[in-house]
């Protein structure tokens, strides 16, 4: 029997992949590196320290420690999100369906910890969550577990009585590795590619989940 599902936040609760994207090259831009598209690429599913590390190594940079850097674009991102965030199709409908089954609801970022009070307020969705994990509290982020694990122990459930919600390839191998089941839930641009087949199930959106998926991967415990 399924008890708790948890979710990953950026991408998959929020639209939020532009707006880190938007402060990535505004901010490492502004102390010489070169933002390109290749390179950009590689860091959409780090954490911002790992991300930090990635362009210094890229394009070392001085007057400003990555420390300072980092923060810059936390609070970049913070700021788009609390102007212009907007819900991924379908988040209401599910935490609501999950609610109504009684379901614990977690949720599991590689994003610091500051910006999941401000996207869950900004989709109005807080009263939701039961626990809440950020990668920056554990030794290392997604595709490790530790983040999910976390979650896991903070909703008192066994991870393989949990579904967790994706939309990347990192964050589906994280799952994984801690024994849950996974749902992809992959951008449009990303949708067809064989890399989520790892997955128990792939959905266009979360709007598509209904409770025959539920019973599905319940079925399969």
């Amino acid at each position: 029997m399924i008890q708790a599902v948890i979710f990953d936040m950026d991408g998959t609760l929020i639209d939020s992949e532009p707006m880190w994207k938007e402060a990535e090259e505004q901010v490492f831009s502004s102390v010489g590196v070169d933002v390109n598209e290749e390179l950009s690429a590689k860091t959409a599913s780090m954490t911002t320290d790992e991300v930090t590390r990635f362009w210094y190594s890229h394009c070392p940079w001085t007057g400003k420690s990555l420390e300072q850097v980092e923060n810059e674009v936390v609070e970049c991102v913070e700021s788009l999100i609390t102007e212009k965030g907007v819900a991924m199709e379908g988040v209401n409908e599910i935490l609501e369906l999950f609610h109504k089954n009684n379901l614990k609801i977690g949720l599991s970022t590689n994003s610091p910890h500051r910006l999941i009070p401000v996207v869950l307020k900004k989709l109005g969705i807080v009263d939701y969550f039961q626990a809440i994990s950020s990668s920056e509290h554990e030794e290392k982020g997604k595709p490790h577990p530790a983040v999910y694990l976390s979650t896991v122990k903070k909703l008192r459930v066994s991870p393989e009585k949990c579904i967790a919600f994706e939309d990347s390839l990192s964050g589906i191998l994280a799952a994984k590795e801690a024994n849950m089941k996974t749902v992809a839930v992959p951008s449009k641009l990303e949708f067809a590619h064989s890399k989520f087949d790892v997955s128990h199930l792939k959905l266009e959106s979360l709007l598509a989940f209904k409770d025959k998926h539920l019973k599905m991967l319940a079925s399969n415990l």
